[in-house]
């Protein structure tokens, strides 16, 4: 046993207090302490006999000792420290040390002086008084680690008094490491306390102080030497003793906390915390942490008196308390923000704390209420909402916003602060929510972000400033890296909140701080605000709730700045924008209860004469209440809110309200409204005159009572009534509220003043620095009270959002100071780690609003950036510009996604970076090669010309470099070309060396941004491109220096982005086949081949990869070849694209699919073209492609409209005018096409069936406008085939024409065996009747042009006989080989011969009537009656048609007059000699006539053709006639016979023909022979039928209509003869017995005629006797007048003769 434990026994406590009382019996003096001597040693004896007791942890005080034992041991320890002696001292505060540490001193509550540990510890505190530094640090070391014991409680008083006495300690220190120490114990106290009171249990583990934190703002100077490293070895030697027996166990109430009884707690608290609180639950660690918490709140209000102002002790202490609170604060836990009774202790104590010495001028002081404030903001924002409000402006906003003349130190605190603030996202996200979204709230972001901007801007230009040129510039640095970590975390707080809502749907509670590597680590006891507070007071809230609230902010403070320019204005705005009520109450209630109203616009407003204002005026001053207020009170609380107006009639009308109110209020005040009228306004008078330094002489008393004598219904007032208010208004000015305190700086924010705080600002500043705040104890109360009143609305929410869409609203506040700041600072600045810190900003700006979709705000981020590039302007280059082009890089690649319109800014960056490269490598520029040389002398002098690096030449005169170094304007697109100036050899030596800068950045990081293009997404990738070939169009057009770089990218963008999915490749190939088609098109010749092979480069890449089925891509990428074949007036565009269309086809024909259409279309268009080479080269690879790769042609799944499309070419290849061999190879590829459909057939699978190809392929080929589908698999390939060939029948070259008829029937003849029924309905609707369509117009212009030699089609073109007939021949060998088939086309078919047969030309109509016989002739078996009546329908029809437009052209002849024409019964020949007269219209009307014979002459053989064929026909036609047809055959010539005998009668027609036909020697038109033929067919017609159909002509009347007819045709021959029924009744009336003599011209009539009156006789006489005998009446008188009637020929006599003597005679006889 060693010699200690000798001395102290066997029990534990006697192994410590043995060695230290022998020592102290050693150190004492035994004379001056022999009680304390003989004390030790019996002690001593005491442990000899002691052992620890059986269950030690239930004794106490000292472990494993009764209790009288153990106080009986500690009483020579408590002399010992009571001896007053260093030497005694100094073992026993060790020994007390040991004995806490060790928790051997335990089981007990310690609280007041009946305790022997009580007694220790205050003898302990008292050795502090001897001033020694050993002794000092002894007793902190003594008191710390009871305070540290968890097996004491030291509660109440002993508590206090611990901690006064480690404040003397530091107070009164003569050695700084002591001060040192005594602070660093009483914060270790502070934490170990307010750690229990968070757990409310005694065992908790807590963190040992910082010392160096500690003295972060205080003390520093007290460091000598390692005091500091001192002090926390001392903290830590302390704290970390835990040598504590293994079967240490605590009692439950001291682990727990005893339970703190309810009419204890009641007891000498505060008021205002204590009523409120329910105590319920509290323990005494709570209650004396509580207690504590007060104090040293009330200790740091404390300030120096009058006596001593300059009390540095206090001060020292008062500054201790701050840190002691803000190291509570700053570790505080949960208890904090969920327990009322500690909140409302904040709110308090706290928060009056900082109110009160926010006034101080001591920079420490500030400096910990900053501190403070951040501990607030961090983690009691949510519940301190109202208090921060007021602090933050106080304490922040203030000191930022001045610019002038700032306090050094103060606004690097600030400054350092917000730092702090910016990299908790959480912190600025809910400042924004909070305050600048609530109409109650100041704009805290917002004032925030234009105070750093006003900061990184520095004082403006002219002003005086206080501050050095380094302190300016270490602000504006500190400002604008607030403004950059500001920005960082809300780009990391969006991303967080993007990420949370990939992961896991959006959830309100998932709120998460986010704090970037930030510089102030915060652990588990200070985590952020409302994670752990979120439901008790804090409420989560969308962006669109937010956005309301900030709009309704908005709107209001927009109206009250409205209001305070202009009140009747605001107002209106404030009512339309629903913002206040449209009722004067609730009018004057806004007016009433907001502040930041102008209160002399609110007088103004007051005194208007218009109705709503004096209605609002009348609301007002209705809403108070001067119930029992003296009348000097009563004017005095009416004219706080607003400022009289200066008019006297504005203030008549409110004194005059004012008045009335009052009486109304207290009604036995004054006789009448009037008096109080009067006295108020003596009363404004009086004010303004003794308060007023303008006016020199005063109103005096009398004076005042005099003025206002009987005034009360003509009475006098009391002289004292009127004395006592004369006095109150006299000493007592009447002031409105804002006139309290005095007015702001004119560096204040208004904003102040709009939200009611400045008020409370003025109220803590108003004074100077020096003078303490605290005899303005009124003033504190009023702030306490607004306080207590905002945080008593129910509206005052705290809210939360976890929606990024609040950033929106953020950037739009913040966007402008951003940008402002980083540019000036990027563009003044050369400072490496500030340009540095812009770029960060921007970078990170460009984020947020580039993933918020912030179009304006991202742009002008991304703008200013590459304008800070300075690629445009390379020779004023630095490093910090190459900085910009790496920082632009960067965020290419990091928010490549969200760029959209941005990209062309960075794009063109990179052009402009490469363009410098080059230059520098001393490359030859793009436009060497792509602006052609004017002549081949400069073309070698160009190719020959040597571009040696500019590194490494030193400086080169080529234009390239001098428009470089010349510089330009950002968005010029030529570099130097308009500026003017010479470049000096320096100036491009400077350029040069800038050059080098720009190896910093390699190619591979330029390529990296195209190589990356690959990961963008489906939006980014296309938003891309557009860029890029945006960028490459304005390369490619420059005038002077055009370059392919960004069009060398196109391609290989394309080729990276190849593997997309098709949906996104359509959306980029439509970007690039307009860019392709643009530049295509382009005037520089070179560009436009360059761009063209650049298009062949990636088609090529393309036609790689294989298409699927109905895919259109192929097509679609090909298109801009088209487009630019159709477009170009180049010759070599067009030929080079027809050589890569050749050679892509040629080498890629396996690939190639829905590509055949744009190959096709190209193919057509060089059909077409004016070159003939073009063409010729274009056939070549046509028919290389019928001839070989036909099978890839229809293997498609559109086989239908690639076919049509390679139809569609072959037939624009027909109408070649270079070479009619390539016209007639291309119709023999034609017919070439039909066999390979015949022999071969087109692959088709099902799913073609369906497909709308074949629809589209009849609607593009439909003639006819009808539309057919056929359900064959092959079929509808025939249809572009066929409609092709039947377009180019007519084409103007006969011998094309011919071909095309012939190859067109032969296929149809050839393979019509493999059309079907419905089929063959199509190919004849669409490919061969519109072969011989006459367009019903054209037909009509045939009564006014010239003569046709056959069809005309409706484009005009004519065919010849020669085509005619072929075409006549073709399609009756057709309809007749097929006409099982197409039988149901006979009508068409029937429609178009007869179209022919009417046809004005010889040829025409020959082939017409030969192609109809014969069809008749061949089908004669085979036609249905039906059939047969269809035939003679269309004849009929033929026969009518052209009626009506004829007579309409004999119209004209009426119009034309001819000199001495006879009169129709003048028969002589006297006019036929005469001419025509001679007028100016002679020719004319010749003309005319001769137009109106040729086209008669034409009608009547028409119409004669039509009843040859009628008649030819009926004979043919062999069974016996349904009635049905006769009736139609009977219409036919009944029709033809009318008309022809209507033509015959016009006589003065006639006439004027006949001299016309003489005048121009022409032979008349065949009138008499139309008729004569129309008659005799008629005629002949009704015989056979009378004669052979007895019962159709019973049916039809036949015999009377032959007999009818017969007669009408003599009637005619004897008018003709001079015996007419009109001339026998002339002569009967006359009575005249002699004739005249027939002239020459009724000779010739007579004569042709003839003929037709024979065949008239002979059909009557061959008439049956039945017959004749029922028609003799009718016939004889006719018979008679033929006897005397003059006959040309004996024949008539013969056959008359033979009429009466075998008809006549017999019935005469009878």
């Amino acid at each position: 046993m060693s010699v200690s434990q000798t001395l102290g026994g066997a029990s534990r406590c006697g192994w410590v207090l043995g060695p230290s009382l022998d020592k102290i019996i050693k150190n004492v003096a035994w004379r001056k302490h022999s009680h304390l001597v003989s004390a030790c040693k019996s002690a001593l004896d005491k442990f000899e006999s002691l052992v620890d007791a059986s269950d030690p942890t239930s004794c106490f005080p000292l472990y494993g000792l009764s209790s009288s034992d153990g106080e009986l041991l500690l009483q020579p320890l408590i002399m010992a420290v009571e001896s007053g002696s260093p030497k005694v001292l100094e073992p026993a505060l060790d020994c007390a040390f040991r004995l806490f540490s060790l928790s051997l001193i335990r089981g007990c509550e310690i609280k007041d002086n009946s305790s022997i540990i009580f007694r220790l510890i205050d003898s302990v505190c008292k050795c502090a008084a001897f001033g020694d530094d050993a002794i000092e640090l002894a007793v902190l070391k003594v008191l710390l680690s009871a305070v540290r014991s968890p097996c004491i409680y030291i509660s109440g008083d002993c508590l206090v008094y611990i901690v006064k006495s480690c404040y003397n300690i530091y107070l009164g220190g003569h050695s700084g490491t002591v001060q040192i120490c005594a602070k660093s114990v009483l914060a270790q106290m502070m934490i170990i306390v307010f750690t229990r009171v968070e757990e409310n249990s005694m065992l908790v583990n807590f963190k040992n102080v910082s010392v160096s934190e500690l003295l972060e703002f205080a003390d520093r100077n007290l460091n000598e030497g390692s005091s500091i490293h001192f002090a926390q070895n001392f903290i830590n030697e302390i704290v970390e003793s835990k040598d504590s027996p293994p079967d240490v166990n605590l009692s439950l109430d001291l682990q727990n906390g005893r339970n703190f009884p309810e009419e204890k707690a009641d007891e000498g608290h505060g008021k205002s915390v204590d009523e409120a609180a329910d105590l319920s639950g509290y323990s005494q660690i709570r209650e004396d942490g509580f207690m504590l918490y007060k104090n040293l709140c009330k200790l740091s209000m404390k300030f120096s008196s009058q006596e001593d102002p300059d009390d540095q002790i206090l001060l020292r202490g008062k500054i201790l308390s701050l840190e002691l609170l803000n190291v509570i604060m700053g570790n505080a836990g949960p208890i904090w923000r969920t327990n009322e009774r500690f909140l409302s202790a904040v709110k308090q104590y706290l928060c009056l704390s900082l109110l009160k010495n926010s006034g101080l001028s001591v920079m420490t002081v500030f400096q910990l209420l900053c501190a403070i404030l951040w501990n607030l903001l961090s983690k009691y924002r949510s519940s301190l909402k109202s208090e921060i409000g007021v602090f933050f402006p106080m304490l922040i906003l203030r000191v930022l916003e001045n610019v002038l003349q700032p306090s050094f130190l103060q606004k690097m605190t600030v400054l350092s602060l917000l730092e702090k603030i910016s990299q908790d996202s959480q912190i600025i996200i809910d400042t924004f929510v909070n305050y600048d979204c609530d109409v109650e709230a100041p704009n805290i972001f917002e004032r925030t972000v234009n105070g750093l901007l006003r900061t990184a801007l520095g004082p403006p230009p002219g002003s005086i400033a206080s501050l050095s040129p380094a302190q300016d510039m270490t602000f504006r640095y500190e400002s604008v890296k607030c403004l950059v970590r500001i920005i960082k975390s809300m780009g990391s707080w969006m991303d967080l909140q993007l990420k949370v809502g990939e992961l896991n749907p959006p959830r309100f509670s998932d709120n998460e701080k986010l704090t970037e590597t930030p510089t102030y680590p915060i652990d588990d006891a200070n985590i952020a605000d409302y994670e752990l507070h979120s439901e008790a007071n804090s409420e989560f809230s969308n962006a669109a709730s937010l956005e309301q609230r900030r709009a309704y902010k908005l709107e209001i403070q927009k109206g009250v700045a409205l209001f305070n320019r202009k009140p009747s204005k605001g107002i209106d705005f404030l009512i339309s924008t629903k913002k206040v009520g449209s009722s004067p109450e609730e009018v004057a209630s806004f007016l009433k209860s907001t502040r930041g109203l102008n209160e002399s616009m609110i007088g103004d407003y007051f005194g208007e004469r218009e109705e709503f204002p004096m209605k609002v005026m009348h609301a007002y001053v209705d809403s108070f209440n001067f119930e029992k207020m003296g009348f000097g009170e009563a004017i005095r609380f009416f004219l706080r809110g607003f400022r009289l107006p200066g008019e006297a009639q504005k203030i008549d009308r409110i004194m005059e309200k004012f008045a009335e109110r009052f009486c109304k209020c207290n009604p036995n005040s004054f006789t009448s409204a009037d008096t109080a009228y009067v006295l108020a306004y003596s009363v404004i008078m009086l004010n303004t005159d003794a308060h007023n330094s303008m006016v020199k002489d005063k109103m005096t008393k009398a004076d005042f009572i005099r003025n206002n004598r009987g005034i009360d219904d003509g009475k006098d007032l009391p002289e004292d009534y009127l004395g006592a208010l004369y006095d109150q208004i006299v000493k007592n000015e009447i002031k409105m509220n804002a006139e309290l305190s005095a007015p702001q700086s004119k560096q204040g924010n208004s904003l102040n003043k709009l939200l009611g705080f400045d008020g409370i600002l003025n109220l803590v500043w108003k004074q100077t620095e020096e003078k303490p705040l605290g005899a303005n104890s009124n003033l504190i109360r009023h702030i306490q009270e607004e306080f207590k009143a905002k945080s008593s609305k129910s509206e005052v929410v705290y809210y939360a959002v976890a929606d990024p869409t609040i950033l929106r609203f953020m950037m739009e506040v913040c966007w402008g100071p951003m940008i402002a700041a980083f540019s000036v600072t990027l563009d003044q600045s050369d400072d490496k780690e500030a340009t540095a810190q812009c770029l960060q900003g921007f970078r990170h700006a460009v984020h947020v609003t580039a993933m918020m979709g912030m179009q304006t705000q991202r742009d002008a981020f991304v703008t200013t950036m590459a304008k800070f590039t300075y690629l445009h302007c390379a020779a004023d280059m630095k490093q910090k510009n190459v900085d910009a082009v790496k920082a632009i890089i960067s965020i290419a690649i990091e928010d490549g996604n969200y760029l959209q319109e941005a990209w062309e800014h960075i794009l063109t960056c990179l052009s402009r970076f490469e363009h410098l490269q080059l230059l520098g490598e001393g490359a030859p520029s793009d436009a060497s090669f792509l602006n052609a040389p004017i002549s081949e002398s400069e073309e070698i002098t160009l190719r020959n010309a040597s571009y040696p690096a500019l590194k490494k030449k030193g400086t080169l005169q080529n234009p390239a470099v001098m428009a470089v170094v010349r510089g330009s304007s950002y968005d010029s697109t030529s570099i130097g070309v308009n500026s003017p100036g010479l470049v000096t050899p320096e100036q491009i030596n400077n350029f040069i060396s800038n050059l080098h800068l720009l190896d910093q950045i390699g190619n591979f990081e330029l390529n990296h941004i195209f190589a990356h293009s690959q990961r963008l997404n489906s939006e980014a990738i296309v938003a891309f491109v557009k860029a890029l070939c945006k960028v490459s169009m304005s390369e490619l057009q420059s005038p002077t220096d055009p370059r392919v770089f960004s069009l060398t990218k196109i391609v290989e963008v394309a080729h990276y982005n190849m593997n997309r999915i098709r949906l996104v490749w359509s959306r980029i190939w439509s970007v690039l086949s307009e860019f392709f088609v643009a530049v295509g098109l382009s005037e520089n010749l070179s560009v436009a081949i360059f761009v063209m092979d650049s298009l062949r480069q990636l088609a090529m890449k393309f036609l790689e990869r294989e298409e699927l089925a109905n895919y259109n891509f192929q097509n679609e990428f090909l298109r801009p070849f088209v487009v630019v074949m159709h477009k170009s007036c180049s010759p070599e565009i067009r030929e080079l694209i027809v050589r890569c269309i050749s050679q892509m086809v040629l080498s890629r024909v396996n690939n190639v699919k829905s590509g055949w259409k744009s190959v096709f279309m190209v193919f057509t268009a060089a059909a077409a073209d004016e070159r003939k080479s073009i063409v010729l080269l274009a056939f070549q690879t046509m028919e290389k492609i019928v001839r070989e790769y036909f099978p890839y042609i229809t293997e498609t799944e559109t086989e239908a409209l690639t076919f049509t499309d390679c139809v569609k070419c072959l037939i624009t290849f027909t109408n070649s005018k270079f070479n009619s061999d390539v016209s007639l190879n291309a119709i023999a590829f034609l017919r070439f096409c039909a066999l390979k459909l015949a022999d071969d057939g087109l692959v088709c699978n099902e799913k073609s069936k369906g497909d709308d190809s074949c629809s589209q392929v009849m609607k593009d080929n439909a003639l006819d406008g009808q539309m057919y589908i056929d359900k064959d698999d092959h079929m509808y390939f025939w249809v572009p085939l066929l409609s092709g060939l039947s377009k180019l029948t007519w084409d103007p070259r006969s011998a094309i024409r011919k071909s095309a008829l012939e190859v067109l029937f032969n296929i149809l003849k050839d393979h019509g065996h493999l059309f079907s029924q419905p089929f063959w309905t199509y190919v004849f609707n669409s490919a061969i009747f519109p072969i011989f369509t006459v367009d019903s117009k054209e037909a009509c212009k045939e009564d006014s042009g010239s003569l046709n030699s056959g069809p005309m089609h409706p484009d005009g073109s004519l065919w010849d006989s020669v085509t005619s007939v072929v075409a006549a021949e073709c399609l009756i060998d057709l309809f007749i080989h097929f006409f099982d088939l197409i039988r149901a086309q006979l009508h068409g078919v029937v429609s178009i011969l007869v179209e022919f047969v009417i046809s004005p030309g010889q040829g025409p109509s020959s082939a017409g009537v030969a192609a109809l016989m014969r069809l008749a002739a061949d089908l004669r078996g085979k036609l249905l009656e039906e059939e047969w009546l269809d035939i003679f329908l269309c004849l009929k029809e033929a026969a009518g048609s052209n009626l009506s437009g004829f007579a309409k052209l004999l119209k004209t002849m009426d119009g034309i007059e001819m000199p001495h024409v006879a009169r129709p019964n003048d028969y002589t020949e006297s006019t036929s000699g005469r001419g025509v007269t001679d007028d100016g219209s002679e020719d004319d009307n010749l003309q005319t006539v001769a137009y109106v014979v040729s086209r008669m002459k034409v009608h009547i053989a028409v119409q004669l053709l039509i009843i040859q064929v009628v008649t030819d026909l009926y004979k043919m036609y062999q069974q016996s006639l349904p009635v049905n047809i006769v009736a139609v055959l009977l219409e036919i010539y009944s029709l033809t016979a009318s008309h022809s005998n209507k033509l015959n009668s016009q006589t003065t027609l006639l006439l004027k023909l006949e001299k016309i036909c003489s005048i121009l020697e022409i032979s008349d038109p065949p009138l008499v022979h139309f008729e004569n033929e129309s008659y005799r067919n008629y005629i002949n017609f009704l015989h056979d039928l009378l004669m052979n159909s007895p019962s159709t002509s019973e049916d039809k009347n036949v015999e009377a209509e032959l007999v009818s007819v017969c007669e009408k045709v003599l009637r005619i021959y004897l008018e003709c003869g001079g015996l007419g029924y009109a001339s026998q009744k002339a002569i009967h009336k006359s009575r005249i017995h002699c004739f005249l003599p027939l002239g020459s011209a009724k000779k010739e009539e007579l004569a042709a005629r003839t003929p037709l009156v024979l065949t008239v006789m002979q059909t009557l006489g061959s008439l049956g006797r039945d017959i004749f005998r029922r028609r003799v009446l009718q016939l004889f008188p006719l018979f008679v007048d033929l006897v005397r009637s003059e006959h040309s020929s004996p024949e008539v006599q013969r056959v008359l003769s033979d009429i009466f003597q075998s008809c006549i005679g017999p019935l005469v006889m009878k």
